[in-house]
């Protein structure tokens, strides 16, 4: 890959990651104006306290 075509593929790169992140953030945001109090961090823990009680369930089941 020549520098050229290399500093192409960066500029994509760095262009997806700024939208990535600003996407990420607009989520977090959304989500502690919901009641998320970490936002998405909130929402992985709330997650995994579902899919555990789910488990759970279908242990007992």
């Amino acid at each position: 890959m020549s520098p050229e075509e290399m500093e192409t593929k960066i500029a994509k790169l760095e262009s997806m990651n700024d939208q990535l992140q600003a996407e990420f953030d607009h989520l977090d945001t959304l989500l502690r104006e919901i009641g998320f109090a970490s936002g998405i961090e909130t929402l992985k823990e709330a997650a995994k306290e579902l899919l555990e009680k789910n488990k759970d369930s279908d242990e007992a089941n």
